[in-house]
């Protein structure tokens, strides 16, 4: 049977048959434009997005301006008050956004429109010919509009339009674990290195939620880079194999043993023969602090996690945070940013971008095979003639890093906002 446009939201999307071992998902969810406005509704207006870090808003009147789920926002650290807010980046009086730069530090912000005026904490400050108005209208009432629920764990912040959202510690479930391992190996202290990796995909959304924690790809597909790694002397033999968690909440995480240097505490040949010494004394500096189990942890194995819907915390050659918001049914705009110790030493900085820009920059060794992959898939289903995509790998073992567990615990998440439980259906067999 095939999916037409009217049926699209009405079907279950997901089916997954334990007896039979299979797991797929319609590939309408990947191209109908009704699925995605239900997705917007449904979940990107109703979960926890990720918004900034507040290292980024690290001085009274910091600012940076985001787009969240389409919406215009920004985040600002209040002058008197020293809070991190997140307000729709709206004029209260026409609509103008009153934020116009990306980032930047101020104690008020105008409306070019008409020269409203707020203050970093929200409140209307100044209107002209203000007499105009008379003395019964409610001037603070016209303050900023904040984003519903604003909450931060770690320094990571969060928003949600829903104010009826669950707590963000809840939310975040056994993430929360993996959000500490990143924060304690820089002793609670990271930040966000300024500039970004600003990039569009044309392909589906989920396609990158797929991919981020995907293992079963990378040999594959950044075959490149591998040899690129071992031609510099690294030792690939073990592979880079490991095992997927499901986080609760459509959160996952692949977690494998790191086969290249970390700069925290693991050193390569990439690093040269000069930093041997300098990562021996972080890795003790890590030893002592956590212990030895959980600096191993730290400084020697991976991590890719998703944060669901749309955002990917990569713990590996160096830390990235991405998120990617979705334009249309087959287009997404992706963001990333490098995350370090805060006063690191500018070798150990140095390291860092390298990687950050070497492999998972819009034209480093890995980022351009992935894009190639989904935008091959996205065009794979405007073929049509298939109309399920198959994600059974691993059902019948405990899952492997190389496996697709992490993804089928997106996609029952995925169905469970949707108002699809993923029954199984004969007619669409």
């Amino acid at each position: 049977m095939t999916l037409t446009p009217e049926r699209v939201t009405d079907l279950p999307m997901v089916d997954e048959d334990l007896e039979h071992h299979r797991f797929r998902v319609h590939r309408a969810t990947m191209t109908s434009p009704d699925v995605f406005r239900e997705e917007v509704r449904r979940i990107f207006h109703r979960c926890w997005l990720y918004v900034g870090h507040e290292s980024e808003v690290a001085n009274p009147g910091d600012y940076v301006r985001r787009p969240l789920a389409g919406r215009p926002v920004f985040m600002v650290r209040g002058v008197k008050s020293n809070r991190v807010h997140v307000f729709h980046n709206t004029c209260t009086h026409r609509g103008a956004a009153v934020c116009r730069q990306k980032a930047g530090n101020s104690k008020v912000f105008q409306c070019f429109y008409h020269a409203w005026t707020f203050d970093s904490e929200g409140n209307l400050k100044g209107v002209p010919d203000r007499e105009a108005y008379g003395d019964r209208l409610d001037f603070a009432a016209l303050a900023l509009k904040p984003v519903a629920r604003v909450q931060s764990y770690r320094g990571f912040v969060f928003a949600s339009f829903d104010e009826q959202v669950e707590d963000l510690v809840s939310y975040l479930a056994g993430a929360r674990e993996y959000l500490d391992l990143v924060v304690d190996s820089a002793d609670g202290d990271m930040e966000i290195i300024k500039g970004t990796n600003e990039y569009c995909i044309d392909a589906n959304w989920k396609l990158l939620a797929e991919n981020s924690v995907d293992g079963y790809h990378a040999v594959s597909t950044h075959d490149t880079y591998f040899k690129y790694l071992v031609a510099l002397g690294t030792d690939l033999k073990g592979g880079v194999r490991g095992t997927a968690k499901d986080l609760g909440n459509g959160h996952a995480v692949l977690e494998y043993a790191a086969p290249w240097g970390r700069p925290i505490a693991k050193w390569e040949p990439l690093f040269g023969e000069h930093a041997r010494d300098e990562i021996a004394k972080l890795r003790a500096d890590l030893v002592a602090r956590h212990g030895e189990e959980r600096a191993s942890r730290m400084a020697d194995t991976n991590r890719n996690m998703l944060i669901y819907p749309n955002l990917v915390v990569n713990d590996i050659m160096a830390v990235t945070v991405r998120t990617f918001m979705p334009s249309a049914p087959n287009r997404m705009d992706v963001t990333a940013w490098e995350m370090a110790p805060r006063g690191e030493l500018p070798q150990l900085r140095q390291r860092r971008l390298d990687s950050f820009l070497t492999f998972l920059g819009p034209a480093g060794f890995a980022t351009p095979d992935d894009l190639e992959a989904l935008e091959s898939c996205q065009q794979g289903f405007d073929s049509g003639g298939v109309e399920w995509n198959d994600i059974s790998r691993g059902m019948t073992r405990v899952p492997e890093g190389n496996d697709e567990a992490q993804m089928r615990v997106f996609w029952r998440r995925w169905a469970e906002q949707m108002g699809d439980a993923g029954r199984h259906r004969e007619d669409l067999r």
